[in-house]
């Protein structure tokens, strides 16, 4: 459980400092570069706890695909509340199709033919 509270907390502020910046348009952008450093400083310091908590209870892929599966689920969020830009029909099914993408990555040896 550690491992996918600190993924989330650490794609927050990913997500803040690759996207926020989008609504300051009018600043400068080596300005909002140094920002956007300062902001995925903690996310570094959430992320490589997060792997290492985490790897040996997951694979490294697993790792990969939740972490994955967290910052498309922050961006959802982010982009409606923070940018005001709706989700569409085909950015939900895509997102559907990364939770399939998680089930057989979670799932495998239940997919695998028995002979």
């Amino acid at each position: 459980m550690w491992t996918v509270l600190l993924l989330l907390a650490s794609n927050v502020f990913m997500t803040v400092a690759w996207y926020g910046h989008l609504r300051y348009k009018d600043r400068s952008l080596l300005l909002v570069i140094l920002v956007s450093w300062l902001i995925a400083l903690p996310e570094y310091c959430l992320q490589v706890p997060a792997n290492r908590i985490g790897h040996g209870q997951f694979s490294a892929a697993q790792l990969k695909i939740i972490q994955e599966v967290v910052s498309l689920s922050v961006f959802a969020v982010f982009s409606t509340l923070y940018l005001h830009e709706p989700l569409r029909w085909n950015q939900i099914v895509s997102f559907g199709l990364i939770l399939l993408a998680v089930f057989v990555a979670f799932w495998e040896p239940l997919l695998r033919w028995r002979a």
